[in-house]
């Protein structure tokens, strides 16, 4: 069998590409959204510190920039924006293997910003708590209509002879949103603004863009895609001190600025989880291609022993890192993540197998950014979310490949796709978890007057954490629902 090193794996487009899907990226793309879901459904205040935001922490919330530190709830964004990077090189190469030019594929690159941003605009819009915080019924009805209008905006039917009727409600439903927004009206008395717009998706919008442009010039050139790195950080670190860079940097988000409402300069350093991700989706393509050659992909010499092995290893460096750097205890665990990690590699060795090198690839790569985040962890204070220091965005793009090894070794090694399958459905179709609660699960639980009763009998710990697991397990089961029936949402 013909060796796949990192070099080969992720400078080559692949001309073939296989049918067989990667489970793993599903599953760490849905793991993502339901944390996502889980961190905003739990009960405030009465929770330990490392159940919320580092720089958020109980009973007041009260947002706090010089607070240092990194909770499972600051990792949720990172593995989404990582999983979407990695999702690029296997979408784009499609089109490339079609034979379709570079201008035709940027092309739906800003077609796919262009629904991303207007989902961000349509979803800000259409939140019960924005358009009225002392939430009423008609607040909830109109939040419940709004699910209702993104779900016909934006699935993507299947091809039928009722394709024509499907693009005449799709084309309705677009129509009556306009309507719509143009007659509501929030508390300050304003109405529609492109202003008002949900900041993730904001953010995954500009960086979906930009990651597939870097991916589809670099696709041959890894040299190249990690030197667009050294240029993102030569930007980074400029614009923290006196000279034009800086003034750009903040302009770009100042209504001086056309474009202010969907691109800002603070919204580009999230490419360094993005970039990242695109690499591991490089290895993830060549293993795709090479499985469907040879037909290994269902076969490994690793013994079960060594796979468990692997997993705990994960969990061990994933913990270690969490409460390490959340209790400040910055150097003892870069040292603990030194000496797991070299040991962690002899776990690794001998690959044989196109899904054992993509393992071992994907391990040295994880080592990579994550000793990248750890020496850069004393700069600017120490890691933090927001502002985003370069210590969060390499920790973090570390943490995720490492969390997509547990994946791919469950799914492709061990076979227990079946154990993570919710994970699945959910990461095929995150935008519907993304909006399923604040939209659909809680408007629902008001209308019936349940929500009241819940929280009431939710106010200790385990309570309030139980809602919201509950809350999540809902949301992840009506995705999954609309995942098997191939209803997918084209953002």
């Amino acid at each position: 069998m013909t060796d796949i090193n990192i070099q080969n794996a992720i400078s080559t487009p692949v001309p073939v590409i296989s049918q067989k899907r990667a489970y793993a990226l599903d599953a760490l793309r849905g793991f993502a959204i339901l944390a996502m879901v889980l961190s905003g459904t739990i009960a405030y205040k009465v929770l330990p510190a490392w159940m919320y935001h580092a720089q958020e922490p109980p009973p007041t919330h009260t947002f706090n920039p010089s607070l240092a530190g990194l909770t499972w709830v600051d990792l949720v964004f990172p593995l989404f924006l990582f999983s979407m990077g990695a999702a690029i090189p296997l979408a784009l190469s499609r089109r490339l293997a079609r034979g379709l030019t570079k201008g035709r594929i940027i092309l739906s690159i800003f077609k796919r910003g262009f629904l991303l941003g207007s989902f961000a605009i349509v979803l800000q819009h259409l939140r019960p708590q924005v358009i009225e915080p002392d939430t009423t019924q008609h607040t909830w009805w109109i939040a419940l209509f709004g699910f209702l209008l993104l779900f016909l905006m934006f699935v993507r039917w299947s091809e039928s002879r009722w394709i024509g009727l499907c693009r005449v409600i799709t084309f309705g439903a677009w129509c009556s949103t306009i309507i719509l927004l143009a007659f509501l009206r929030y508390p300050d008395g304003s109405g529609f603004s492109i202003y008002r717009s949900d900041i993730i998706l904001i953010v995954l919008t500009n960086t979906a863009v930009f990651g597939s442009i870097i991916w589809l010039f670099t696709c041959s050139n890894l040299l190249l895609r990690l030197g667009s790195l050294g240029i993102l950080l030569a930007l980074r670190l400029s614009a923290t001190t006196h000279g034009w860079i800086a003034w750009l940097w903040v302009a770009s988000g100042k209504p001086i600025s056309p474009i202010s409402w969907i691109f800002h300069f603070e919204y580009l350093p999230y490419l360094f989880l993005v970039i990242p991700g695109t690499i591991a989706g490089d290895l993830i393509l060549s293993w795709m291609q090479a499985s469907s050659t040879y037909d290994d992909s269902s076969q490994s010499y690793w013994s079960k022993s060594r796979s468990y092995s692997i997993i705990t290893f994960v969990f061990a460096l994933c913990i270690t890192l969490l409460i390490g750097l959340q209790a400040r205890w910055v150097w003892q665990t870069t040292l603990a993540s030194a000496v797991i990690c070299t040991a962690g590699y002899f776990l690794f060795t001998k690959p044989i197998t196109s899904i054992e090198k993509l393992l071992n690839n994907l391990y040295l790569w994880g080592v990579y950014w994550l000793s990248i985040g750890l020496l850069f962890e004393p700069y600017q204070g120490g890691i933090k979310k927001d502002p985003p220091t370069i210590s969060y965005f390499f920790v973090t793009a570390g943490m995720a490949i490492f969390m997509l090894i547990v994946f791919t070794v469950l799914i492709d090694i061990l076979n227990q796709r079946n154990w993570v399958q919710l994970l699945i459905d959910n990461g095929q179709n995150p935008m519907i978890a993304y909006v399923g609660f604040a939209n659909l699960l809680w408007p629902i639980l008001s209308l019936t007057q349940l929500e009241p009763i819940i929280v009431e009998h939710t106010r200790t710990p385990i309570f309030g954490f139980l809602k919201g697991l509950v809350y999540t397990v809902i949301v992840a089961l009506v995705v999954s629902f609309f995942t098997r029936m191939k209803l997918f949402w084209r953002t």
